[in-house]
């Protein structure tokens, strides 16, 4: 009996060693790789645009006549507008720095009687264009921003009564200001509303017809509209 649990032993013994030499032969595990997990793309507002819009214009003109003839009124005039625009930006950290150019048609007409003859005063916007520079702020896809820069329209004026009708026509130069919000829908699609501030001074228009006169014509403007803009580059 104690040969037999001597030989077992010895087994045992035997068949640890081996185990363990065979652990030590093996080659060790390799260690875990960790990677990094993919950086997502930032939104930016560098790139190119062009795009549409629509919305609504209140302006005041009034009519002062040298020599005081015909052509003395005042008359404040509401309508639609709708148009496009085209424009770049370049973002640097979080501000945004661009320009931009936009037309509009519209069909905006008002009439108010003549304070010094038996008349009627017209006037007809046909057209509001602008060249403009813009400063903003981006919280990632949202965008504030300011604007300022040279403004044209186009104007049709008349003087009528029985017997006797007189017109004018112009393309005045001014300047505007405006303020807005712009919100990427996507990488390519965004979104705007904006008030603009247009002031085009007073210019003389002279009337010819049946009869002739001159007038000093000032004029302010306000439009409020909203659009959207599709965007190249920058991705």
């Amino acid at each position: 009996m104690k040969k037999i649990l001597l030989a077992g032993t010895a087994l045992l013994t035997v068949a640890s060693g081996s185990a363990m030499a065979a652990d030590l032969s093996r080659a060790p595990a390799p260690a875990p790789v960790y990677t990094k997990a993919p950086i997502m793309p930032v939104f930016t507002w560098t790139g190119c645009y062009v795009g549409g819009n629509a919305g609504g214009l209140w302006a005041k003109k009034d009519w002062t006549s040298t020599p005081i003839t015909a052509g003395t009124s005042s008359v404040s005039i509401s309508s639609w507008l709708a148009g496009a625009q085209v424009g770049c930006n370049y973002q640097v950290s979080a501000w945004v720095f661009g320009i931009q150019a936009d037309y509009d048609w519209t069909n905006a007409s008002g009439s108010a009687p003549d304070v010094v003859v038996v008349a009627t005063d017209q006037t007809k916007i046909k057209s509001l264009a602008s060249v403009t520079g813009r400063v903003g702020y981006a919280w990632d896809r949202f965008l504030g921003y300011v604007k300022g820069g040279g403004a044209w329209e186009a104007d049709q004026y008349s003087i009528f009564a029985p017997g006797f009708a007189a017109s004018a026509s112009e393309t005045r130069t001014g300047w505007t200001i405006g303020v807005g919000g712009e919100y990427a829908f996507t990488n390519w699609l965004t979104g705007f509303a904006e008030y603009d501030f247009y002031d085009f001074g007073t210019v003389a228009n002279t009337f010819t017809g049946n009869f002739t006169t001159t007038a000093n014509i000032k004029e302010t403007k306000s439009v409020a509209k909203a659009g959207l803009n599709i965007k190249f580059g920058g991705w």
